[in-house]
């Protein structure tokens, strides 16, 4: 049970989705920072971007995160749920592109503290073909994932502990996306 109450059923509204539905006027700009990071124009694919905030979350220990976005970056990328299990466990030995491992050089980077975002990490990444605004992206993305995980970590929020139960939500995401009324 969440450290507070959040008036609705927490088995329904699991995570982040009870404290959205607790303060809907917080989660509007929540959800819409969300939708522009993962889903808006981007050279970087939504999958990849859903699997850098699968990854940040891992390494922050943010079980809810770290399921329901590997799900929705699973549901987005050829590799699926096996390619994204070998990124979170070692992208420098995953099947990805050099760009890619690159930036989550960066994401990983950010996770630890922004100041070891090195301007090693950065060139290495533009020699690897990352542009400015995937450079850009992928620190907001991991900055604002570390806010995320500290946001449902801290509020004590209940997860599904079959990582299963993220499919359903999903296909939900991939067809329409983080915005909602």
């Amino acid at each position: 049970m969440a450290h507070i109450d959040l008036g609705v059923d927490e088995e329904e509204y699991p995570g982040i989705a009870g404290l959205l539905h607790y303060r809907p006027e917080t989660a509007k700009p929540l959800n819409e920072l969300a939708e522009v990071l993962l889903r808006g124009p981007s050279s970087l694919s939504r999958g990849e971007r859903e699997l850098i905030a699968a990854r940040v979350s891992g390494l922050n220990e943010c079980s809810f995160c770290r399921d329901s976005h590997s799900a929705f970056a699973a549901a987005q990328l050829d590799g699926g749920a096996d390619l994204v299990g070998l990124v979170r466990a070692d992208p420098a030995t995953a099947p990805i592109g050099g760009k890619l491992r690159a930036l989550l050089g960066i994401a990983d980077a950010v996770r630890r503290s922004g100041r070891e975002v090195t301007a090693g990490l950065v060139e290495a990444a533009r020699a690897a073909g990352a542009t400015d605004l995937e450079i850009h992206d992928t620190v907001l993305i991991a900055a604002a994932f570390c806010m995320y995980n500290r946001y449902v970590d801290g509020l004590g929020t209940i997860r599904p502990d079959d990582p299963s139960a993220y499919e359903g939500v999903a296909r939900n995401v991939v067809a329409n996306g983080y915005l909602w009324s």
